[in-house]
């Protein structure tokens, strides 16, 4: 594996058996799992929904996450689609939250900002389905 050509950041003071480097894809996907963790989340910019997650490798779970590591710190920008029915202000501020312990539980690094853009609101279920129990039900007698 090449670690040259792989952004990242290194975490400070290496033990005498080596360095320990985290690839910036893998602070991306700390985001994207911890984001849909949150209820109300839909999914991730770009990604198929929560109940997909587990039939897909994880190069998919970074989608509609920006990262910016610094030495300092991390900036983390998400794109996602909200549920319907659910307070944008409060589900944001759990994602903010959420994402923020995450990064710096599993990583060490300090969450600088974790911005969040609503980029869609999915209905629970597909447009089709109504229309299928509609039609099933005009063949109902009315008295």
């Amino acid at each position: 594996m090449d670690m040259e050509n792989q952004d990242g950041y290194q975490l400070q003071g290496s033990t005498p058996l080596g360095e320990v480097q985290i690839a910036d894809e893998v602070v991306a996907i700390i985001s994207g799992l911890a984001a849909l963790e949150v209820e109300g989340v839909a999914k991730m910019s770009g990604n198929v929904p929560n109940e997909l997650i587990s039939m897909l490798g994880m190069k998919n779970l970074s989608k509609g996450v920006k990262v910016d590591v610094s030495p300092e710190s991390v900036t983390i920008a998400l794109a996602l689609e909200m549920k319907y029915g659910y307070s944008i202000p409060k589900v944001s501020a759990q994602v903010q939250e959420k994402v923020k312990n995450a990064i710096e539980s599993m990583t060490g690094l300090t969450v600088e900002r974790v911005d969040v853009h609503i980029v869609g609101v999915a209905a629970d279920k597909p447009q089709k389905s109504p229309k299928t129990k509609r039609s099933t039900t005009t063949h109902s007698t009315k008295k």
